[in-house]
């Protein structure tokens, strides 16, 4: 399976949460086939860090000396701006790593291709109280899959649709109004 242009990866989007606060982590997912606008979108947005957010290709490796891509290639970036060091530690440390292994699964579940024509773009949170390394890494890997099988199958019409049918019921837990 090696994406062409056209074949149906490009633009795709999806979304994943798994853990349980602080240590869980929330993932937003874009697929974008090489030499089309999203990709040249993603690769801006790779090469424009901003202060406290700071996009980078996923490798893995034992040390720096060792470090190799994820393939296909994988751009991360952190949605919390991360300041202070512990923090910085678990997002590009438990949070890369649960991202590699989460686009890792989705190759071994044929959802994308080990290709360099596919670009894999991953936004992250993970709270700035996290301090479980391997629950953060966990909750990465798990919703990373997610997002990527919610990208590549869509949503389910029926849980869609019950989501209109209760828009006037609909709550967020950043929402405090009535």
């Amino acid at each position: 399976m090696s994406p062409q242009p056209g074949t149906g990866f490009d633009g795709l989007i999806g979304e994943g949460w798994s853990g349980v606060d602080p240590d869980g982590a929330h993932v937003n997912v874009v697929l974008a086939e090489r030499g089309t606008p999203t990709a040249a979108a993603l690769l801006t947005t790779f090469t424009s860090p901003a202060p406290g957010h700071a996009p980078i290709l996923v490798v893995v490796g034992e040390d720096k000396q060792h470090y190799e891509p994820v393939w296909p290639p994988t751009i991360m970036i952190n949605k919390a701006t991360a300041t202070e060091e512990r923090h910085q530690t678990v997002t590009w440390g438990a949070g890369q790593l649960g991202i590699a292994q989460g686009v890792l699964d989705a190759v071994a579940e044929e959802l994308i291709p080990c290709s360099g024509d596919l670009l894999v773009f991953v936004a992250i949170y993970i709270d700035p109280a996290a301090s479980d390394e391997t629950a953060v890494r966990i909750a990465s890997r798990a919703a990373t899959l997610k997002g990527l099988r919610t990208a590549r199958r869509g949503r389910d019409p029926d849980a869609a649709r019950a989501l209109v049918d209760r828009r006037e019921s609909l709550q967020s837990p950043f929402y405090s109004g009535s």
